[in-house]
């Protein structure tokens, strides 16, 4: 159980679920790469950006000692102080990093990945640049991260964004949780009765 109150068959396959539509998004994606992505991102620097909540799973495992950051909020609260700058640097490094076959590349990051979720504990431990935390934290932070940027990535294609539903509640629940204090204003937007205030997001800076 996880701070989302999810088991860990679900916080283990929403996260694999999300992957995968990510990695069949991006096999859309081949001969746009250099279409308009999110902001300054070309689709091919969206889609380097979002291989990291991949690839940051294989390098942060495996970490010892104990959990500095409780929750996939705090984590969130705390990765929200990254410079913006260096976090657009590190998407179009890792889109530069897929090499010619984008889509052949995320889907050898999405096995090799998956297998080492697969074979990981349940306490097993991650070591982020903001601390140490659980993998049962630190994976539905990834599966947020997966959701959302794979809906930027099919928005960039002119496609509606439909992303596994267990996966995209998990990704509105932390959502909801990061916005705690904001919740009424949440919510009469979700209703239709107000739109949300221009520049509104559940987290003050961008995530790493």
């Amino acid at each position: 159980m996880n701070s989302l109150k999810e088991t860990s068959a679900e916080w283990r396959a929403n996260y694999a679920a999300a992957a995968r539509w990510y990695l069949s998004v991006t096999v859309r994606a081949a001969d746009r790469l250099d279409a308009p992505g999110l902001g300054e991102w070309s689709v091919r620097d969206l889609v380097g950006h979002t291989s990291r909540a991949v690839s940051t799973v294989a390098s942060y495992l495996g970490a010892t000692g104990t959990a500095e950051v409780a929750s996939a909020a705090d984590y969130f609260r705390t990765a929200s102080t990254a410079d913006p700058a260096a976090i657009a640097e590190r998407g179009r490094a890792a889109g530069a990093e897929l090499g010619a076959d984008p889509a052949g590349a995320v889907a050898d990051l999405v096995a090799d990945v998956l297998g080492r979720i697969d074979e990981a504990p349940d306490d097993a431990l991650v070591a982020t640049p903001f601390g140490v935390t659980a993998l049962a934290e630190y994976l539905p932070t990834r599966t947020f991260e997966l959701v959302v940027h794979t809906c930027d990535l099919a928005a960039a294609l002119g496609e509606r964004p439909v992303p596994p539903a267990p996966a995209a509640r998990s990704a509105l629940h932390l959502a909801g949780d990061l916005a705690s204090d904001r919740l009424g204003e949440v919510l009469l937007a979700l209703t239709g009765r107000a739109p949300l205030p221009v520049g509104f997001s559940v987290f003050g800076g961008a995530s790493a």
